[in-house]
């Protein structure tokens, strides 16, 4: 953060779009709310410059002027230890180059929280930055018998204040006329109101204010006060000048060395105050319904048990709630790719548009719905109050493994499909959170996965088999799971301390009051998050698919070891009746008979061996024979390296991909009885299977610790706003499935499995 930028005469007009107010408070102060109350459908929603905290900003339409408001994201107060945290501070006072600052900031107060609140809105009053005190939930307030009188609030801290409602929509049109007259006298935002703080802190502040440039004298105190509080040999703040830091590490050393403790100087300070004053609170707190309910919803045991069913339901409902919409979506493309294949003369332009690009776009938009109905249900439960009951229940748990305690709803959903879980790394606050989740999410056993498991399961573990005495299909699914569960929580537990290890920061959080969601602003936080994942990571994942059908589809005319045509030719004049099979693959094989019945399934048998060769030929499938040196050890063959690459698409792409590489059919699926079969009898050169048990779970095991999704590492780039992290990811888990599908298949070889 750059806090030398050459002071400014004016404020609100350093790269001026038009007047700006900021909306700033505590998280679950119905800041959001408000923000949707104000603004309707006028917003738009993008990322503050050098991190990838998300911002809103819209149209107040206050009296005949348009106002833009900035949703601020919501912080305890202005002292940060991350890059992220530092949003508020930067937003409020303007401190981002090309960004207007604010011409005001609207402090939104939980009424039924009024003191912990105002100390966020002592830091601007002190400042002198301009502000208006909104206190909302006034009538939640009311209820509880603890709502503050507005005036004698407005007269301890000298600004305006305003009681509102944004769930009724109280008191809005006062807010109003009190933002339009501080806009027009920002002096009338100003307080004269001060604190005193210790002789020995106005001095160290003192120094460095001195060495920052601010639009005011009183602004610098302040810049220097949360340089106190927020600069330390652990931060992960940015752009932190050189000489600051080290007058801030020596202060704090001269300090600890006196005796002093600086924080409880500024903290304890304006707490001290606050609580010697007299807000005209005349009630006492009822034991109110949320009380009533923290006492199931934390309690050890029946807490716990709400819990599981809540995150049980939230991961039926992406695994099944969304099936119906994704199959429509499936239906609805495959139409259209039908429609144009048939609608254009074949050659080159329609495999590019009905393969690439109609299946691309496919690919991305089938997410939709899980997007959509996960960001529904974590904003329904975070707009109801219970997340933050969430994030205290599993807290101690995920701590231990160095994570933090809002991470275990997106490693949850992960179960569902990775790209709308990392996306919900959004709430987590820092920035080494958020990366350390998104780098173990993708190791949680997706919906995608699945028809892997199912063919290989269903193909080469019958019913009748046993494992511990338990019947081997269901046995080997649940293992895959336990597997994947216990390797992602090993890699946390692995990258926590390595190479994202970062201080241990408690988790601060506070419980909100029940309260019962409004559906607008679910609604629209929903259709703005899923609105970015098409705009960004979807056109990342449209231009790898159409990569990867290039790879799948030159050289258009490879020399193939069958006349096909031949084939066809004699089944259409009607010399069918003599030909009892045809040629189901290329050269180096033993040559395969498929029975015919009819003249159409003689076609399609025909077609599917040509396109299985013609695979072969392929970059793909040249690819496929490059890498089988090194997938060799992992009891893989060539056809199986083809697969991988298809499956780099989505994995379950796989299951297709190997329909078309045996002959059968692009159309196959984990159900497919002749998959399966093709499967069980596929030999090698030595007449040795290619598939056994062994094979099949060293097979899993690396389908389960892979990066075999493009759409992930997509959405990884956009999350992280860099290529660095979907490398490392991709790199880390391809060596970790390597690594462990090689132990499997080699050490179930020694074992003699």
């Amino acid at each position: 953060m750059n806090l030398t930028a050459p002071a400014t005469p004016e404020p609100g007009t350093r790269g001026r779009r038009g007047t700006r107010i900021a909306l700033a408070g505590n998280p679950n102060t119905g800041k959001t709310s408000l923000f949707n109350r104000l603004t309707g459908s006028n917003a738009r929603v993008g990322n503050y410059a050098g991190v990838t905290v998300e911002r809103e900003i819209g149209v107040w339409k206050l009296g005949e002027r348009q106002v833009e408001v900035m949703d601020v994201p919501g912080a305890y107060s202005l002292a940060a230890r991350s890059a992220e945290e530092q949003v508020a501070i930067r937003s409020v006072f303007g401190l981002d180059p090309g960004e207007p600052r604010p011409a005001l900031v609207v402090v939104v107060i939980d009424a039924t929280q009024l003191v912990r609140n105002l100390y966020f809105a002592m830091q601007l009053i002190e400042a002198q930055v301009p502000v208006v005190l909104a206190l909302n939930l006034i009538d939640v307030a009311r209820a509880q018998g603890t709502a503050p009188a507005p005036q004698r609030v407005e007269d301890v801290l000298g600004v305006p204040v305003v009681a509102v409602s944004a769930s009724t929509g109280e008191g809005l049109a006062a807010l109003g006329k009190a933002v339009e007259r501080v806009l027009t006298k920002p002096d009338a935002g100003r307080s004269g109101v001060a604190w005193r703080y210790p002789h020995a802190l106005n001095k160290d502040v003192e120094k460095l204010a001195a060495m920052v440039e601010a639009w005011s004298p009183e602004e610098a105190k302040a810049l220097g006060r949360w340089a106190l509080l927020s600069v330390d040999v652990e931060d992960e703040l940015v752009d932190i000048p050189g000489p600051v830091r080290k007058a801030v590490l020596d202060i704090r050393a001269s300090a600890d060395s006196a005796g002093r403790d600086i924080d409880a100087e500024l903290i304890g300070t304006r707490y001290a105050w606050l609580d010697a004053q007299d807000f005209g609170i005349r009630g006492t707190a009822k034991l109110g319904l949320t009380e009533r309910i923290d006492r199931w919803l934390l309690h050890p045991l029946w807490g716990g048990l709400t819990f599981l069913f809540t995150m049980g339901v939230l991961f039926q409902a992406l695994f099944a709630w969304s099936d119906p919409a994704i199959t429509l979506i499936e239906t609805l493309f495959g139409w259209l790719g039908r429609t144009v294949h048939d609608s254009l003369p074949p050659g080159i332009l329609a495999d590019f548009l009905v393969d690439g690009v109609i299946n691309g776009a496919g690919s991305v938009i089938v997410f939709l719905p899980q997007i959509m109905l996960l960001f529904f249900l974590l904003g329904f439960l975070e707009d109801s109050g219970y997340m933050a009951r969430v994030a205290f229940l599993v807290d101690r748990l995920m701590k231990s493994l160095g994570l933090h305690g809002r991470a275990f709803v997106p490693m949850l959903s992960g179960y569902a499909c990775a790209v709308p879980a990392i996306m919900a790394t959004r709430t987590l606050e820092r920035q080494r959170d958020r990366l350390l989740t998104m780098m173990v999410v993708p190791l949680m056993s997706c919906s995608a996965r699945l028809p892997v498991y199912t063919l290989i399961i269903s193909a080469l573990y019958p019913p009748s088999a046993k494992i511990l005495g338990l019947p081997a299909p269901g046995f080997m699914m649940v293992f895959m799971y336990v597997f994947s569960t216990g390797m992602a929580l090993t890699a946390a537990a692995v990258l926590g301390r390595t190479l994202l290890k970062g201080p241990k920061v408690p988790l601060l959080l506070e419980l909100p009051p029940y309260r019962m969601p409004r559906l607008a602003t679910v609604v629209r936080q929903m259709w703005m998050r899923a609105k970015t994942f098409l705009t960004e990571a979807g056109t990342t994942i449209l231009a790898c698919t159409v990569v990867l059908w290039a790879l799948l589809a030159f050289p258009r005319d490879p020399a193939l070891s069958h006349d096909y045509a031949a084939d066809r030719a004699a089944i259409t004049s009607n010399e069918s009746e003599r030909l009892s099979g045809v040629t189901s693959s290329g050269s180096n094989e033993s040559e395969r008979l498929i029975t015919v019945t009819s003249e159409e399934e003689a076609l399609a048998a025909v077609d599917a061996a040509e396109t299985a060769e013609r695979l072969q030929a392929s970059y793909g499938g040249q690819l496929g024979k490059l890498v089988e040196p090194l997938i060799a050890p992992l009891g893989f063959d060539w056809k199986i390296g083809v697969g991988l690459v298809g499956a780099f698409a989505a994995r379950e792409v796989f299951v297709s991909t190997m329909g078309v590489v045996y002959g059968i059919g692009a159309e196959e699926d984990e159900q497919s009885q002749p998959l399966r079969e093709r499967i069980r009898g596929e030999k090698r050169a030595d007449g040795s299977p290619v598939y056994t048990p062994l094979v099949g779970l060293s097979l899993m095991v690396f389908f389960a610790l892979s990066a075999q999704c493009m759409s992930t590492l997509a959405v990884v780039r956009r999350e992280s706003r860099s290529w660095k992290w979907p490398l490392f990811l991709f790199t880390y888990m391809t060596t970790l499935a390597w690594v462990a599908s090689f132990v499997v298949y080699q050490g179930g070889k020694l074992l003699g499995l």
